[in-house]
């Protein structure tokens, strides 16, 4: 493969992705994303933003020390505490980057910075020229690129490359791009930034028109070859350029898009899986390439061809993205061989410490259903190993509700290692357990979002709950998951005020 070709992978889940609102990674629960990453081989890991918190400092410091297959990267921005804290977290990391960025639009200027363009380009040539005394792997990222001038950019950049950077970065922060002229401004860039060819050319897309993997498509066309990405394509507002996006359309359309990347698809699946169940962000239905109807056929016409031939309807290999046709059911007479390998396959690297509290949680609910799927062992490994810190736990539950019967929920909460037991009423039973957590716990937040989804099919399927607390500027994401709906809802409004407790 020509090195020309070759598209390098850049992933911001843990960093753009972690923005996203309501979600907050701890540290181990980056640790397993950044390990799954590492296995889906991505080139470039964005581990986080380490002058944001003493949390975010410390996940970018074990991330670069222990993975060793992937460059890490911090964001900084062009100032030199921030890439002194950034150098200071990646340094033991295998060939790590400083990531400085600097807004180069007028509107930025006039608005944000309150400064001219002279000033501007030289904040990015000293930021740029400090961060080469650290390490000569620099990566520079012109915010809001798509609504600058276009003649000052490439000034912006001919300087960096000259002062250090060897990867330069075009974000259209704000999604505002349209994919015929977002590759006409990524030609423009090529052709009159001087130096360019010193350093490799990157693209940072948002999805605010849906447009972000189309535009990152037609970039690469025109000289782009670095991608910055999210699993699921998560991020801020309507998320980034979804990674299994772009992969799978260079993997399927390789007769229009000649380039290749490092990334093992059959991991796709289960990155995808361990993302949203950690984020607590679910995947959409219909989603591409990762969504449960991805590759489902209802209509006839279309069961009947794919039936024939797999490919009178599908452009890809389900077993292409890590998705098989037959799956392993476990069940109740399921060991615990069994149970690791299948935790393996789906990317999860637990210790045989944590194999064993799952393997309690997976007998126990194996008595209540007769069936468990791969979905249900996310939700197992999320409440048994990826919790965080827990202030609260759920000790009891009974409610009482029905025709005729004011709904009565009575709760028992462990809080700092003391059992309490409250009774509430509400207008239905799921209301009378919130209120008696409420009233236990104390909590001044306030509900923003109530969702329910089955985890699998059938009556014995695993309810998944998710709420959305806000307490003042903190917004969280709580889970719980159980086949009993009303205990499902209960733990994940308690995981959601232990995930506040956590960022206080």
């Amino acid at each position: 493969m020509n090195e020309s070709d070759r598209i390098i992978i850049f992933d911001t889940t843990l960093r753009d992705g972690e923005q996203s609102p309501g979600v907050s990674l701890n540290v181990d629960e980056k640790l397993q994303i950044g390990r799954q990453l590492e296995k889906l081989g991505v080139d470039v890991l964005e581990a986080g933003f380490p002058v944001a918190s003493p949390g975010d400092f410390e996940a970018v410091k074990r991330l670069a020390k222990e993975l060793r297959n992937l460059q890490v990267t911090a964001l900084a921005r062009a100032s030199q505490k921030d890439i002194d804290t950034a150098w200071e977290a990646i340094k033991q990391g295998e060939n790590p980057r400083i990531h400085t960025f600097l807004a180069t639009s007028d509107i930025h200027l006039k608005y944000k910075l309150n400064k001219t363009r002279e000033q501007v380009l030289e904040m990015a040539r000293s930021a740029v020229a400090h961060a080469a005394s650290y390490t000569s792997n620099i990566e520079f990222s012109a915010e809001d690129a798509s609504r600058s001038d276009l003649d000052f950019l490439c000034k912006v950049f001919e300087t960096v490359i000259d002062a250090g950077a060897t990867t330069v970065n075009f974000p259209d922060t704000v999604g505002y791009a349209i994919p015929w002229d977002f590759g006409r401004m990524i030609k423009y860039v090529v052709d009159h930034t001087p130096n360019i060819h010193k350093a490799v050319l990157s693209i940072h897309c948002h999805n605010d028109l849906g447009l972000a993997t189309a535009n990152v498509l037609s970039a690469i066309n025109h000289g782009a070859r670095q991608v910055e990405c999210t699993v699921n394509g998560i991020g801020e507002r309507a998320g980034n350029t979804a990674m299994e996006e772009v992969v799978m359309a260079i993997k399927t359309r390789h007769d229009c898009l000649p380039f290749e990347t490092g990334i093992e698809t059959r991991q796709i699946t289960a990155t995808s899986r361990l993302v949203s169940t950690l984020t607590g962000m679910s995947v959409q239905s219909n989603k591409a390439i990762v969504g449960a109807n991805a590759f489902a056929h209802e209509s006839g016409i279309h069961q009947d061809g794919v039936l024939k031939e797999r490919t009178t309807y599908e452009i890809m290999d389900p077993r292409d993205i890590g998705l098989a046709k037959g799956r392993l059911v476990l069940g109740k007479h399921s060991g615990r061989h069994a149970l690791k390998a299948r935790l393996d396959e789906m990317g999860y690297d637990l210790s045989q410490e944590e194999v064993d509290r799952v393997f309690a949680r997976f007998k126990d609910l194996a008595d209540k259903k007769k069936e468990i799927y791969p979905e249900d062992l996310d939700a197992l490994v999320a409440e048994e190993v990826l919790r965080i810190p827990e202030r609260y736990k759920l000790t009891y539950l009974h409610v009482a509700g029905g025709s005729g019967i004011r709904p009565t929920a009575t709760v028992g909460v462990e809080i700092d290692g003391k059992d309490r037991v409250v009774a509430c009423i509400g207008a239905g039973p799921i209301d009378a357990a919130f209120k008696a957590v409420a009233n236990l716990t104390k909590t001044r937040s306030r509900l923003l979002r109530f969702t329910v989804n089955s985890i699998t099919g059938g009556t014995d399927a695993q309810g998944e709950v998710t709420v959305r607390l806000q307490e003042g500027s903190q917004v969280v994401t709580g889970q719980g998951a159980d086949p009993d709906i009303i205990t499902a809802s209960v733990r994940a409004y308690l995981n959601a005020l232990n995930r506040l407790e956590y960022k206080k």
